[in-house]
């Protein structure tokens, strides 16, 4: 099987309808392409794989590896997979391309057992991606994620287009696509529905581009929470824009711990989104403070800065569509609303804002903050 450059799961013993444990055979499908010295392919076929938690690891021989899902691998039970974190990791390969499939995390279990209460394990994530370098990630659907449905950590250029996510709104942290500690990620032209962020940011990101992203349901695309660390990289050179926010409680939203912390956000652009109905379309929150614990009354210590929002228009739930709540002792400095026109049941929205430093520009057709003025 060495000689072949493609290497089929079902060869190594995989079995299609979801009920028999396909893991030994994707591993050792996986390994065969691992060690190729020649551009290789694993490929899946039509059909319902079950798989447990799984480890695709590198490095590997070569630089080209493909992964073509036709099917769709299946999760096992919550109760089975427990607090793993994860079910399925890839771990520093390079130049991996992955295209299409389904990812099915069978999590409304665990989302029914969260939702009542009830003593149920964390869950897992869909799937991680740790320290990849140049990946490509083609048409992958994720659904009902027991956890986060895609994370990208510690990995230098990544892509990612025609991604769909699908979850039910009251899925809780079913984050669509989380990226932190990396460099260069662009995400293009996916729809995302789910239970928490659409798409969240987190410490040490540095040039991500969004670019025709669907939002919805869902929390919104975040920066944050940062700040929960003092020692914590900051986040710079982002770029969101042509997306569309329906029916979401946030549209863009950047969230920090009100306490001390090293960190920074810096240089962002917000822009040509449209807003369906969401409940805060724009939003700066410097006193995040979920446990009421260790940060109740005490200033964020993240910087942040260079922030432009610029041609944003739709409906906001609130009559106040954009609230800038920044730190007493660390301002939000050069903030720009450029083309900001949010209405509430059919007049401008109204705006607020604390500690900010910025100026209007264009048409702005909400009250605008008092203190950009």
């Amino acid at each position: 099987m060495s000689a072949k450059a493609t290497y089929n799961v079902v060869d190594f013993g995989a079995r299609s309808g979801g009920k028999i444990d396909s893991t030994k055979a994707f591993q050792a499908a996986w390994a065969a392409v691992c060690r190729s010295t020649k551009p290789a392919t694993i490929q899946v076929p039509q059909g319902r794989f079950l798989l447990n938690r799984i480890a695709f690891r590198g490095p590997c021989k070569n630089t080209k590896i493909n992964f073509r899902i036709y099917g769709t691998l299946v999760a096992p039970s919550y109760t089975v997979i427990g607090t793993a974190n994860q079910w399925i990791w890839f771990y520093k390969v390079e130049g991996l391309s992955i295209y299409g499939g389904v990812l099915d995390g069978q999590g409304t279990s665990l989302y029914a057992c969260k939702l009542a209460k009830r003593r149920c394990p964390g869950g897992a994530a869909s799937v991680i991606f740790f320290g990849m370098k140049n990946l490509l990630i083609s048409g992958l659907t994720s659904i009902n994620s027991e956890l986060a449905h895609i994370v990208i950590n510690y990995c230098n250029g990544v892509s990612m287009g025609g991604i769909k996510i699908i979850a039910p709104d009251n899925s809780p942290n079913t984050d669509g696509i989380h990226v932190q500690m990396s460099k260069g990620i662009t995400i293009t032209k996916s729809t995302i529905k789910t239970g928490d962020d659409c798409i969240s940011i987190g410490p040490g990101m540095v040039n991500l581009w969004v670019e025709g992203v669907s939002c919805g349901p869902g929390h919104g695309i975040s920066i944050g929470s940062l700040g929960k660390v003092v020692d914590e990289p900051g986040v710079q050179n982002i770029t969101v824009r042509s997306v569309t926010f329906s029916g979401t409680q946030n549209g863009f939203r950047i969230k920090t711990w009100g306490r001390q912390s090293k960190g920074f956000v810096k240089g962002v652009v917000f822009e040509h989104a449209v807003m369906q109905n969401v409940r805060n379309p724009i939003v700066i929150d410097q006193h995040y403070c979920p446990t009421l614990k260790n940060c109740p009354g005490q200033n964020s210590g993240i910087g942040i800065s260079d922030v432009t929002y610029n041609d944003i228009r739709g409906t906001s739930v609130m009559e106040v569509a954009v609230k800038l709540d920044c730190s007493r002792s660390n301002p939000c400095r050069g903030i720009v609303l450029q083309d900001v026109k949010l209405t509430y049941k059919n007049k401008p929205a109204m705006s607020s804002c604390k500690y900010a430093v910025g100026k209007v520009k264009g048409v702005v057709t909400l009250a605008p903050p008092r203190c950009l003025l």
